[in-house]
């Protein structure tokens, strides 16, 4: 049974499109490693029917990386983590596929072609001060490039990772991330990539029995930016917060989306994601799935979407679903909404003395700075700030 919450939905711009949640269960959705059960996709599929599928021929072909004689699609530079990094994990040795099974074209090529994915491990008892980092560059726009990461937090851990991406590639990359009983773990991807960059990803983690998993998404560069954000619970007392922030301009398409599977009685989860789109063709999509089975009792659940419209021209897509197999919960809501800039704001602004940039800056900090205070980590922060400023002053150039 699927049920809407008795929640109000915030109201919607006609710039935005939203939609009833499938006929078809969450659940139900196909998940396996081999390649042959996911066909290249022609956008008519529900998984599929917002993406450019057209410009993405490179990442789904079912093909190995583009390294010429060493020449390498992407490096990958790791650090803070050199003790914690145990052997290379190949396809089907365990714990790579435990947590992660593919559940699209671009995540199932990246299995398959990835022959080794990097193995990061955190003590149990201990927490690390510093930020643990994965830089990963790409080498040229066009270049077949395949990651796969899988991250130990075992119990009572605490530590940070940064995944963050830069350059130009056709990069199609899975993080798998293992939470144990009472760890905290959170997981920062940044995409910074060059204008021509494609990005494809499926991020899943289990979250142990009391564990905490906060994972941050910031997409700010690429052409195309696709991120699947997958969680469920290996345990009651568990707590999932999602957090994404993007800024989209002229012709570059961010969407995310995610999935909360709540298996376990007693588990929490916040999604928020945030977003400012500016420029012709500029295109954001955000689909939020939430399951909460029917041996999920005491649990607490809301999803958020927001959307801050500044130019003509740009176009917002935001899907909360919820579905609900059992009453006996303690909380479940969503809510979604896109809105153009704010004139009046403006105005009100510019009337008190303050130029038209530092006015539209105001208005666009004001808009991020809940989600900016639950983020939490000041250099992700002080990046997405700078980035967000950059994008404000070259739309000022261009309309000027």
């Amino acid at each position: 049974m699927t049920l809407l919450t008795d929640k109000p939905r915030d109201h919607v711009d006609p710039q935005s499109t939203v939609a009833t949640p499938p006929a078809e269960s969450r659940a139900a959705r196909l998940t396996s490693f081999a390649v042959s059960d996911f066909p290249v996709p022609n956008g008519r599929e529900e998984e599929w029917r917002f993406t450019p599928v057209d410009r993405l021929g490179g990442v789904f072909a079912d093909e190995a990386d583009d390294d010429r004689e060493g020449d390498y699609a992407a490096d990958y530079d790791v650090s803070g983590v050199l003790d914690l990094m145990g052997d290379s994990l190949a396809p089907g040795q365990a714990p790579r596929g435990t947590v992660l099974v593919p559940g699209d074209r671009g995540a199932v090529v990246a299995s398959a072609h990835c022959a080794e994915a990097l193995h990061l491990v955190l003590e149990a008892e201990k927490e690390y001060a510093e930020p643990l980092r994965v830089n990963v560059h790409g080498n040229g726009a066009g270049r077949l490039s395949s990651a796969h990461y899988v991250v130990e937090a075992k119990h009572h851990s605490k530590g940070l990772l940064i995944l963050d991406h830069t350059g130009a590639a056709d990069h199609r990359g899975n993080l798998e991330v293992i939470v144990g009983e009472g760890a905290d773990l959170t997981v920062v991807t940044l995409q910074r990539w060059d204008d021509d960059a494609i990005h494809l990803g499926q991020h899943d983690a289990s979250v142990g029995r009391d564990g905490k998993y906060k994972h941050i998404a910031v997409s700010l560069g690429g052409s195309i930016v696709r991120v699947n954000s997958n969680v469920r619970y290996d345990g009651p007392g568990g707590e999932a917060t999602l957090l994404g922030v993007y800024f989209a301009d002229a012709g570059q398409h961010l969407e995310h989306r995610s999935f909360v599977d709540h298996n376990a009685p007693h588990t929490n989860s916040l999604v928020t994601y945030k977003g400012a789109l500016q420029g012709d063709g500029a295109h954001t999509v955000w689909v939020g799935d939430v399951l909460i089975r029917k041996e999920a009792e005491g649990i607490d659940t809301y999803e958020l979407n927001r959307n801050l419209v500044l130019t003509e021209g740009a176009r917002a897509d935001s899907i909360p679903n919820l579905e609900i197999e059992t009453g006996e919960i303690a909380g479940a809501g969503h809510a979604s909404s896109t809105g153009r800039f704010d004139d009046e704001q403006l105005f009100y602004l510019m009337s008190r003395g303050i130029d038209e940039l530092n006015a539209r800056r105001l208005v666009v900090r004001g808009f991020f700075a809940d989600i900016i205070a639950k983020i939490g980590v000041p250099e992700v922060v002080d990046t997405l700030m700078a980035a967000i400023e950059e994008e404000l002053a070259a739309d000022m150039e261009a309309a000027a």
